[in-house]
């Protein structure tokens, strides 16, 4: 075997942030603190407390392989942190807040934390949580001397800015093996404990540069990236790394995911790139309506990825035509860091109207470089990409999953080394994957698929729906039968006939709900998902009027 002859230099995490210090130190990081005020840093900044911060690390005992939770929400502490825990050769395990608290501890005795960082708004959550962190040896605020919290914890508490300050700058990040690992994160556990996914630097950098790649992401130095969903949420989908790899400006919403707050600094920071949740921006396009805003006039928005979940093709619209700004749908999990596929449009749909685009739009976009992807049926055979055949979506590629962390069973992967997503989708012949369905949500009635993705999608599309969830209710004949769960905007009066006469010219007759039922909230996962689980529990035993 005849070898190239290129350097070989490993992919790092800390060489990330070493490039940004050298060709873009002055570009600005902006935070809302949790203590109130805006934080105006650099990357340059960012770099210098990094080092700052892994050298006071090492002196509270951290060591290559270790493992430093976080509590924490988007700020430049936090960013700091990802650098100075994985530059230094421990793992940075961000910990969801929004977990029950005894999943939390599950967590983080699984993880095997030896220290907790933890920001303000969670220090009653840490005092409640202390006594059963059996391997963490000592906790961080993520603060000043001035607002330090008053916590009963049996372990030493210190202020994070205490740690830094009494650090200088003179650290050399370590020479790691790129296959060492960087950081954790737990899946959202919905059903059994939660399952970690330990990430590597080669994994990571290498989809950092998916993320910057023009049919990524695009992050780039010419933009300016909000991204509102946490940092605690599989890495912020990469918008940390890809943005110190690119030299974007980066706008750290802290505490503040209202309408008000999101909105607020979209206008005065001049934001042209946002990322989150679908239900993260239903509650920015109620504060813009109540408000009676003009995003067009205020903003200079240019494209929003939504993904977390299904994308409504009513939310694309409204923010194309509302906002001036193209909603770019994604898909991904934990298991694959968790960039999967991107809705870029291809040159064929320049000429199309907005409503072609939207209904490609509508898809969650094609495979990125690095992910392999493909649909097979129940027995693990191979489906076409024609954009009719449906089957379980399975990937591989360098940054998905091999195994899960600490776990007893290794057999995950197929026997190509595919891994089951539990989604289930169909791919068009231009590789764009639509997924229909989780594969334990589809609805089966009398041996037909009905896809309550592209049910819910409709029926948000109605003016005077703000959130919608469709599940399968047992019945007699068709063994089960689509119920509709909807939530009126404020204000709005809808009833069932009328959500029934809207949805009826849309869908083939089998597919129209039985019945549509009307609740003030539905139920959402830590990660904004619908908690199907829980509604399916709750209507157990509804009888549709069609049983």
């Amino acid at each position: 075997m005849l070898h190239g002859l290129m350097q070989d230099r490993p992919l790092l995490i800390s060489s990330l942030i070493e490039h940004a210090n050298t060709f873009h130190p002055r570009v600005e990081v902006v935070t809302r603190t949790t203590e109130g005020p805006v934080c105006r840093s650099t990357w340059g900044s960012v770099h210098r407390r990094a080092k700052q911060a892994a050298k006071a690390l090492a002196a509270l005992g951290i060591e290559p392989g270790d493992r430093v939770a976080t509590l924490a929400w988007n700020t430049h502490r936090h960013l700091e942190l990802y650098y100075a825990v994985s530059g230094m050769g421990a793992v940075l395990h961000t910990v969801n807040p929004r977990l029950f608290p005894e999943q939390i501890e599950y967590i983080a005795n699984h993880a095997e934390d030896k220290l907790l960082c933890f920001d303000l708004t969670f220090a009653p959550l840490v005092e409640r949580l202390a006594p059963g962190l059996k391997s963490v040896q000592g906790f961080v605020a993520l603060t000043d001397r001035p607002h330090m919290p008053a916590l009963s914890v049996p372990q030493p508490l210190h202020c994070y800015e205490d740690l830094v300050n009494a650090q200088n700058a003179d650290y050399e990040w370590p020479s790691l093996d790129e296959r060492t690992a960087s950081s954790l994160c737990y899946t959202s556990g919905t059903t059994g404990h939660p399952k970690g996914v330990l990430y590597s630097h080669r994994s990571t950098v290498l989809h950092a540069f998916a993320v910057c790649a023009v049919d990524g992401i695009a992050c780039s130095a010419a933009e300016t990236v909000l991204p509102v969903v946490p940092m605690f949420h599989v890495n912020a989908w990469g918008t940390p790394y890809s943005g110190a790899m690119a030299g974007a400006k980066l706008v750290l919403p802290g505490p503040g995911l209202d309408g008000r707050n999101l909105y607020q600094l979209m206008k005065t920071e001049k934001v042209t790139l946002a990322l989150g949740v679908p239900t993260v921006w239903l509650n920015l396009f109620n504060y813009v309506d109540e408000n009676k805003l003009d995003p067009r006039k205020d903003l200079v928005l240019r494209r929003v990825v939504v993904g977390g979940a299904a994308a409504p093709r009513a939310m694309s619209e409204h923010f194309e035509r509302k906002f001036g700004a193209f909603v770019v749908h994604g898909w991904g999990m934990t298991e694959m860091s968790p960039l999967g596929t991107v809705g870029n449009l291809l040159p064929a749909h320049c000429d199309h109207t907005l409503a072609q685009r939207l209904d490609v739009q509508e898809k969650q976009g094609r495979a990125i470089y690095g992910v392999e992807l493909r649909i097979v049926d129940d027995l693990g055979r191979a489906l076409p990409h024609d954009g009719k055949a449906r089957g379980h979506l399975t990937v591989r590629g360098p940054w998905v999953v091999h195994r899960y962390f600490h776990a007893e069973d290794d057999a995950i992967l197929d026997d190509e080394g595919f891994f089951d997503t539990g989604d289930i989708a169909t791919i068009d012949p231009d590789g764009y994957v639509h997924i229909k369905d989780r594969a334990k949500d589809v609805i089966k009635s009398g041996g037909e698929w009905i896809s309550s993705i592209d049910l819910e999608n409709l029926a948000m599309g109605h003016p005077d729906i703000a959130e919608a969830a469709v599940i399968g209710v047992a019945h007699p004949k068709w063994q089960e039968r689509p119920l509709l769960i909807a939530v009126r905007k404020q204000g709005r009066e809808v009833t069932r006939e009328a959500m029934l006469e809207f949805l009826a010219p849309k869908v083939a007759k089998w597919w129209l709900p039985d019945d549509v039922v009307f609740v003030d909230e539905l139920p959402h996962t830590a990660t904004g998902k619908l908690m199907k689980m829980n509604l399916r529990e709750a209507f157990r035993d509804y009888r549709l009027p069609t049983a």
